[in-house]
């Protein structure tokens, strides 16, 4: 079995900044889903706490990940845009086949 990469993402955004966030985020998306390493890239939003989104992330492997991270649209719209909108943010990696279901 071919083990994965899989980033689980909480981001808490300031309540004034949340729809900013929920524009912002697809676009980050759609450039890290053109990532060679990238098999997926999802975001939800809390329909209950709408400042909170979580993001499901799946890489070939942990190198795709830095290099998602070391992206210049991770920089140009993740750390210099979205991050500064944040009040907590939570990132953690997994090993996992990237089954859901």
């Amino acid at each position: 079995m071919n083990l994965h990469y899989i980033v689980v993402a909480t981001y808490t955004a300031k309540p004034e900044a949340a729809d900013q966030v929920a524009e912002l985020l697809p676009q980050l998306a759609a450039a890290s889903r053109q990532e060679p390493g990238n098999i997926s890239y999802s975001i939800a939003r809390d329909l209950e706490r709408p400042d909170v989104f979580t993001i499901v992330e799946v890489y070939d492997d942990g190198d795709a990940f830095t290099a998602h991270r070391e992206s210049p649209h991770f920089s140009s719209i993740g750390k210099m845009q979205i991050i500064p909108l944040l009040e907590d943010r939570q990132v953690v990696g997994y090993a996992g086949d990237g089954a859901l279901g």
